[in-house]
């Protein structure tokens, strides 16, 4: 039997920014909800969801860690907190906020039916944040906001709460703002209650409702106008209410917001200091209140396997069973880890479900429900879980699982193409087999982490998001997988495509003793826009060319798109057209007509005016003001547009929001530190490709790009 009901389970994410203070909140979380005795601190290298030892060491976090915990509303009574029916279980996936780590968040929002955003209450809203906002728009996450570090220097609730309607949403609504600022910051007020919120005791553990002082009430009283005004706006009998200047109740309130949350009508925006113990606790109760269980959510869209139809699964335990996997992980004890959320029905340890991606059956061994780095084995889980299966064989990151007898497929997770490259090579014999290896299930546990090997030199090359990415994962090679290994300089991800349309022969004939090889055909290339790809499309009637020859004329496409006509980086963003060719009754075959596609895409490729594309990237520069100068010249010597110039109010800091190509931009934070004595710090993700300039590409052909 279940232990929780699905209406009293959420499932969620703490989102943010690099820095803004998430693993502190999650911490904080896991603190007052029993399940960790002692707080762990970042910034000690002591916090239980950063369990990697390279994310203890760099202060980051790198994967999504999940855990499940425990929850009773703070503003219930002694007597109510004591009543098991008034607890809530809450699923919650630490995500990374660095942006070379983007996978993670992605798959991450995937699975979840809520979000908690941090921002850094004295930078607001960071270009991380805008990444993170967006792919939770992109998947329809309801949010509540946590503005975080409002005791630091330089920390302004109103500011950071400007950035985020003007630069996320105009739907957020402040429900929480704080009392006092900087070093003088010691209590919120709860803008619904009209009650100023008190933490007191070693951790801020107790939570002690006051009345709001006398110089804080105007204040006050204008906010909360601002909050009932909008949540009125969501819901026509409120508003009628609101109108006539009738009382409106707190449960009315908080049912009507709760309502324009989940439907993304409001943001609930709550505040406070994580590292402080000021402010965490309302956020588990906003999490209660306002966001979703996955009942709300109600049902889950596929692709049902036996008919091609559009599905929808009721989210509960009563219908048949279907789940996500969004993460693989290597566990030194167990073995791989597939980390599965759970949409509709249960699951049980021993039976067998149907990988409807890949078409086969796997039988599922252990059931774990993670805290963290510690585990616990359960002989069932139910819907709306998130939980951990031990030994699946042949399951990746996005494959669905479901019941054998009713198949379905969800939404796959798309990922971005890595823009970084490495050479790499095993420093001895031994290693040899070892990185082959490791290789392997890294990139099983990381979609956006690619390995190819150079048919020239026979090196090994992997590809990732970024310089980070790929040093992390270098480094997890020597320390899980004991492989030491060389490693060439970071290469920047090149590609190429045509920028006109072209046609071409491939002829390929060979006459030995016996039977000959024959296969003939013309083939037309023209561009698409940029990302989408490659579409191969047959235009033969009348049976020119046999028709289980076509496929082989395809693969054969498809693999000379892998080299480039320039410099032999892959061609993509290309469409090919087969539309005439011929063949011999004896002499064709799939090899033949494979090779002749191969030739035909080369030298058509050729004539359609190739060019280069390079990985241009969005760079934002927080610089002290009396190196700006130096900074913008560094950054225009770098072929970077310059597109914004702002400043960070009362801290005497510009930021610089520039475009730039990623080949410029290897070792520019030592750069960067060097003009500013140390006092910069950039962010840096991809945006784009772009046609290199003819100087560059020349460069490029040179090697010395």
């Amino acid at each position: 039997m279940r232990d929780y009901s699905i209406e009293k389970t959420r499932d969620i994410g703490i989102i943010a920014h690099i820095d803004a203070g998430k693993t502190t909140v999650t911490e904080r979380v896991l603190f007052y909800t029993g399940v960790s005795y002692k707080i762990g601190e970042v910034h000690e290298g002591e916090a239980v969801m950063d369990w990697m030892e390279q994310e203890r060491e760099r202060g980051i976090t790198i994967t999504a860690a999940a855990t499940t915990c425990f929850w009773k509303p703070s503003y219930l009574s002694l007597e109510e907190q004591e009543k098991k029916e008034n607890q809530y279980r809450i699923n919650i996936i630490d995500t990374p906020g660095h942006v070379d780590f983007t996978v993670e968040v992605e798959r991450s929002l995937r699975v979840l039916d809520g979000g908690v955003v941090v921002f850094d209450g004295v930078a607001g809203v960071e270009p991380q944040s805008e990444t993170v906002w967006r792919q939770a728009d992109k998947y329809k996450v309801p949010r509540i906001c946590f503005i975080n570090k409002l005791d630091r220097m330089g920390a302004s609730f109103e500011r950071s709460f400007k950035s985020i309607l003007e630069r996320l949403t105009p739907n957020a609504a402040a429900v929480i703002i704080p009392i006092g600022l900087e070093a003088n910051f010691r209590a919120v007020i709860d803008l619904l209650r009209m009650k100023m919120i008190d933490f007191e005791g070693e951790h801020g553990e107790n939570v002690i409702e006051n009345e709001i002082p006398d110089d804080f009430k105007e204040e006050a009283a204008q906010w909360r106008g601002i909050l009932i005004e909008k949540i009125a706006e969501t819901d026509e009998a409120l508003l009628e209410k609101y109108l006539n200047g009738e009382k409106i109740g707190l449960q009315e309130l908080k049912y009507s917001l709760r309502k324009a949350c989940l439907a993304y009508q409001l943001v609930p925006v709550f505040c406070g200091s994580a590292l402080k113990n000021k402010g965490v606790q309302l956020v588990l109760d906003g999490v209660v209140d306002y966001l979703p269980s996955p009942s709300d959510i109600g049902t889950v869209k596929g692709v049902n396997l036996k008919t091609g139809e559009a599905v929808e699964r009721s989210l509960n335990d009563e219908s048949s069973f279907c789940g996500l996997v969004f993460k693989l992980q290597t566990d030194p004890y167990v073995g791989q880890l597939s980390y599965f959320r759970i949409y509709s029905g249960s699951l049980k340890a021993g039976s067998y479900a149907f990988n409807a991606a890949k078409r086969e059956k796997e039988r599922i061994g252990r059931i774990l429900r993670m805290h963290a780095n510690h585990r616990e084995e359960v002989k069932e889980a139910y819907s709306g879980e998130i939980a951990a299966i031990v030994g699946l064989k042949n399951t990746s990151t996005g494959d669905t699982l479901c019941d054998p007898d009713h198949p379905i497929i969800l939404e796959k997770i798309e990922f971005p193409e890595p823009v970084v490259s490495l050479r790499i090579e095993p420093k001895t014999k031994a290693d040899q087999e070892k990185m082959g290896i490791a290789l392997k299930r890294l990139s099983e546990e990381d979609p956006t982490f690619k390995i190819k090997g150079d048919p020239d030199t026979l090196e090994t090359i992997i590809s990732g998001m970024g310089e980070l990415h790929l040093e992390v994962l270098v480094e997890r090679m020597r320390r899980e997988f004991k492989v030491e290994a060389n490693v060439g300089k970071p290469q920047v991800a090149y590609k190429e495509t045509i920028t006109a349309e072209a046609k071409a022969e491939g002829k390929y004939i060979r006459q030995s003793g016996g039977r000959g090889q024959y296969g003939h055909v013309w083939l037309r290339a023209k561009p698409l826009q940029r990302g989408q790809g490659f579409e191969f499309i047959s235009e033969i009637k009348g049976g020119i060319i046999p028709q289980e020859f076509i496929p082989a004329v395809e693969k054969g496409v498809k693999e000379a798109l892998e080299k480039g006509v320039i410099a032999h980086f892959p061609l993509v963003d290309i469409e090919v057209g087969l539309y005439d060719g011929s063949f011999h009754e004896v002499d064709s075959s799939e090899a033949a007509f494979k090779i002749a596609g191969s030739i035909a895409l080369q030298e058509a490729a050729r004539r359609a005016e190739p060019v280069i594309l390079e990985p241009i990237m969005k760079v934002e520069v927080v610089v002290p003001e009396k190196f700006l100068g130096d900074v913008i010249g560094d950054l225009n010597s770098k072929r970077a547009q310059i597109e914004e110039l702002s400043e960070r109010p009362g801290l005497n800091l510009k930021v610089i929001k520039a475009k730039t190509p990623l080949s410029e931009m290897f070792g520019y934070i030592t750069n960067l530190r060097s003009m500013t004595e140390g006092r910069a710090s950039y962010t840096m993700e991809f945006d784009r490709y772009e046609i290199t300039p003819k100087n560059i590409t020349e460069l490029i052909k040179e090697g010395k790009k």
